[in-house]
């Protein structure tokens, strides 16, 4: 990534929390001078403090990006600081969940460059997956950059309409809680079998995310990776019946999983 223009004129983080620190880590380790980052938090933790990064300090007038990662809640105050900038040069890139590209053009003003993404919780470890879209005024090289920036916390995809947010956050988004959950009750069915429980923890943990390494790695899909552990009339085989039952198997359930937090996304958003 070229982060000379950024080097140059600076880029500001508001809000770093965990998903803002994670990419601040990622940033730092990929060469951008830690003078040329502003950190704008109420609570900055002693690891950001301790970056030589500038902290809640006099921003620059016109950076070359300010990059939103502040709770939806905290919206309302964080965002009004930054009005000076819209409709300028300066790129706006949001990781904030349920606000749209129209809240924040009413806010920052209709010629502002924006791109809105949606990163996960593996992000924290370099291990996520973030979505992005730009407004009509981001260019190529406005969502090139974007993109650049949030590769520093795990893979990168971009949407084609800004609606696909929503679906988004039903996958990857809240996936993750999906995953644990399944960690959770895998880890609970192995102890009912008779597993002591931090064993069978340990086994389910594994598994998911030995499976998910291999499904990442693998050049067959998920689906050529099941049938190739399942032999006729084995106990993978007796597992999957019910699992792959149509409605109260995976399915069904993940369907309707899904489509709840898909709906609630559109709920949000709409306010």
């Amino acid at each position: 990534m070229d982060m000379s223009d950024i080097a140059r004129r600076g880029l500001v983080l508001l809000g770093c929390g965990k998903m803002g620190s994670a990419m601040l880590a990622g940033w730092l380790d990929g060469g951008l001078p830690a003078d040329s980052v502003w950190v704008i938090d109420p609570y900055p933790s002693d690891w950001v403090k301790a970056q030589g990064v500038h902290v809640n300090a006099e921003l620059p007038g016109d950076p070359a990006i300010v990059l939103i990662a502040v709770k939806p809640q905290m919206m309302g105050d964080a965002l009004p600081q930054m009005q000076a900038m819209g409709n300028g040069t300066t790129l706006f890139v949001s990781v904030a969940a349920g606000t749209s590209i129209a809240t924040y053009e009413q806010i920052l003003g209709g010629d502002t460059p924006l791109v809105r993404a949606m990163p996960n919780t593996p992000a924290a470890i370099g291990r996520g997956i973030t979505a992005l879209i730009g407004n009509a005024r981001a260019s190529a090289a406005d969502l090139d950059l974007a993109e650049a920036l949030l590769k520093a916390v795990g893979q990168t995809v971009r949407l084609e309409r800004e609606d696909q947010m929503d679906a988004v956050t039903g996958v990857s988004g809240s996936g993750p809680a999906y995953v644990f959950h399944l960690i959770e009750t895998l880890a609970a069915a192995g102890a009912a079998q008779g597993l002591p429980a931090d064993l069978a923890m340990q086994l389910a943990k594994a598994t998911v995310a030995g499976a998910g390494a291999l499904a990442e790695a693998a050049a067959e899909d998920p689906a050529q990776l099941r049938v190739n552990v399942t032999s006729p009339n084995g106990t993978t085989q007796a597992a999957l019946e019910v699992l792959m039952e149509p409605q109260t198997g995976f399915p069904g359930l993940l369907n309707r999983a899904v489509a709840a937090a898909t709906n609630r996304s559109r709920e949000l958003s709409r306010g």
